[in-house]
């Protein structure tokens, strides 16, 4: 039995990078932030806001499951509301979206009333846990080092999907609408984001919560984004 003070059958650090556009399934889980706003249904603390910027966002981990890469783990935020304009939260719901598809085997294109259930959360905690293929790209961070990020979930009509996740294949519904494709989002279309202001800007995030708005037990709000994501 090794003794708790001999560390030299430890695992040795590694710090390589997992190849940019590697596919792989993977587990997610969400940091809780303690922020809460009942007006947009954000309850139970999971999300977090940034008082540097009044943004909104999930703090994610997430865990290799299988592959050469197994336990792997990539930080990345999935926005959910900017003052300076929607398209910080648009790709984020596009993000949860695809997560949700592939989770749940869903065709992106099966716009069905079975289908289209699967994809309405009861809240974010449907999302702490859930399994689903990803795709690991690389991209700079704050401190112009280069990083693992996931922003882009495999879904069901990517010829690998069925088998990494071991389910059915799933084929497009017959006689069903195409909806939007899901682009990933690149630094160029981040900047954009961040620096576009809409005429008429939402106020539901950009204020305290409401009188009885309460962040979840024991956890305080946190301030920018968290040193372990960066």
């Amino acid at each position: 039995m090794t003794m708790w003070n001999d560390f030299n059958d430890a695992e040795p650090q590694s710090f390589d990078l997992i190849p940019k556009g590697t596919i792989a399934p993977v587990r997610m889980t969400l940091k809780p932030g303690g922020f809460d706003d009942e007006s947009q249904g954000w309850t139970g603390g999971w999300a977090t806001q940034s008082y540097e910027t009044g943004s909104v966002y999930l703090a994610c981990e997430f865990v290799v499951l299988a592959g050469d890469y197994a336990k792997r783990k990539v930080w990345s935020s999935v926005g959910i509301y900017s003052a300076k304009g929607p398209t910080w939260g648009q790709m984020g719901r596009s993000f949860i979206r695809a997560v949700l598809n592939s989770a749940r085997n869903l065709h992106p294109k099966d716009l069905s009333p079975q289908a289209a259930a699967q994809r309405c959360l009861q809240g974010f905690h449907e999302l702490d846990g859930i399994e689903f293929l990803a795709r690991i790209d690389v991209e700079k961070d704050g401190r112009d080092e280069l990083k693992n990020v996931i922003k882009v979930a495999v879904e069901p009509d990517h010829p690998d999907h069925a088998r990494l996740m071991g389910v059915a294949p799933r084929t497009a519904p017959a006689g069903t609408a195409q909806p939007t494709a899901h682009v990933p989002p690149t630094p160029a279309a981040v900047s954009a984001a961040q620096g576009y202001r809409p005429a008429a800007q939402p106020a539901a995030a950009t204020r305290a919560p409401a009188p009885g708005h309460t962040a979840a037990p024991g956890r305080a709000p946190v301030t920018g984004k968290p040193a372990w994501a960066q």
